[in-house]
């Protein structure tokens, strides 16, 4: 557990954005493997790893589509006060679209950006933890990034004009 918990606890986090949500994924996907753990076969098809990846990544994705409230334990940011007023604005305006681009994604496009981008993890490392073909996440991978680019390309051009 020591080994796993921060990267689980991170993946979490990501896809759910709530830390207490996040906790209680890695609590679960824990629990899980506690209880699975007599029956675990080594056979070579699964790491500890890949196995607790996958169990999260589902979790997370149900957490995801039972759409309730999100209470989160997290103060806002304090804003630089040496930054321009302007450049926060705009620096805080554009951290909010990414994050409600991120948040509007369906949940298995946001577990393959999630496992991608914030946990590093290779092409079949996030197949494995999502239970599909390496073909089926770089194509689940590029749209999502298709519908991150559709999300945020209407304000940017917005922006300019």
């Amino acid at each position: 557990m020591d080994r796993h918990l921060s990267a689980i606890h991170a993946l979490g986090w990501y896809m759910l954005g709530d830390r207490g949500l996040a906790e209680d994924v890695a609590q679960e996907t824990f629990l899980r493997f506690w209880q699975a753990a007599p029956r675990w076969d080594a056979d070579g098809t699964a790491t500890i790893q890949s196995w607790l990846r996958r169990v999260a990544t589902r979790l997370c994705i149900d957490e995801r589509r039972r759409k309730g409230p999100i209470y989160s334990d997290q103060l806002p940011d304090v804003a630089d006060p040496d930054g321009g007023a302007v450049a926060q604005m705009m620096a805080g305006a554009q951290s909010t679209r990414i994050a409600k681009a991120l948040a509007d994604l369906p949940a298995r496009q946001r577990a393959a950006i999630t496992l991608s981008y914030f946990q590093h993890l290779s092409q079949n490392e996030g197949a494995a933890a999502l239970d599909i073909s390496a073909k089926a996440y770089e194509s689940l991978l590029s749209r999502a990034k298709s519908t991150l680019r559709a999300a945020l390309l209407p304000e940017k051009e917005s922006l300019l004009s």
